[in-house]
């Protein structure tokens, strides 16, 4: 189970970024918020506590890349089938 402390980083985290949302098109928060409610997985939420609260900031932007690599590679995989 994840710790109390991952989840509270990840939420001062999504919390300090929940006013760039009212500078996006209503498509684009839609699509803001999928991404960051994909980063509240277990495995990305160990990555918060490694880096710790000071740095949270970078591993939501790492889980983000790593995120969209993972969904790259799919794409790659299924197009070269």
């Amino acid at each position: 189970m994840v710790e109390k402390k991952e989840n509270n980083i990840f939420a001062k985290v999504i919390e300090s970024w929940s006013k760039f949302e009212y500078a996006l098109r209503e498509e684009d928060i839609i699509l803001f918020k999928k991404m960051l409610n994909e980063c509240e997985k277990e495995e990305y939420l160990k990555a918060f506590k490694a880096k710790g609260e000071y740095n949270s900031a970078e591993s939501l932007f790492m889980a983000l890349i790593f995120q969209q690599q993972k969904i790259i590679s799919k794409l790659i995989d299924k197009h070269s089938k």
